[in-house]
């Protein structure tokens, strides 16, 4: 099974540009924890949450009407491609010890998000969706890496 066939898809980016409030109400609007973040050309440059707004933007004590999402966004965002399959996908998000990762086409275009969820849910497959989970909420370092 590809990607493409468990990916949330219509997935909203945020700009660098864009002000933690105006990430914050996408969050609310959304009803979502995160957001990629697209700079030109609808490129992706990273990725920002609703932690990434509190611990790096409020606890710093900025205003979050003024700093940028550039300024507290996760640069350098993991991602797979679409005709990827979804073992690929799991086992990166394993071996990096995350929950989502951005989907990407060939031509490198955001076209979705796969999450833990999505394999739980979508594939069927509790064992991968099980094996997954466990490696991603072990202790960093402690499978291995």
């Amino acid at each position: 099974m590809q990607v493409a066939e468990v990916m949330t898809k219509n997935v909203r980016c945020i700009g660098p540009q864009a002000s933690l409030n105006d990430a914050a109400r996408q969050f609310k609007e959304l009803d979502v924890g995160s957001l990629p973040v697209c700079g030109e050309n609808d490129r992706l440059v990273g990725i920002i949450t609703d932690r990434d707004v509190v611990v790096r933007g409020l606890t710093e004590g900025c205003n979050p009407g003024k700093t940028k999402v550039e300024e507290s966004m996760t640069p350098g965002i993991e991602y797979c491609i679409d005709d990827q399959t979804v073992e690929d996908a799991a086992c990166l998000m394993r071996d990096k010890q995350i929950r989502r990762l951005a989907v990407l086409n060939r031509a490198h275009r955001l076209v979705g998000i796969v999450s833990l969820g999505d394999l739980a849910i979508e594939t069927d497959d509790e064992v991968l969706a099980g094996d997954t989970l466990q490696a991603i909420s072990e202790p960093v370092g402690a499978h291995g890496s």
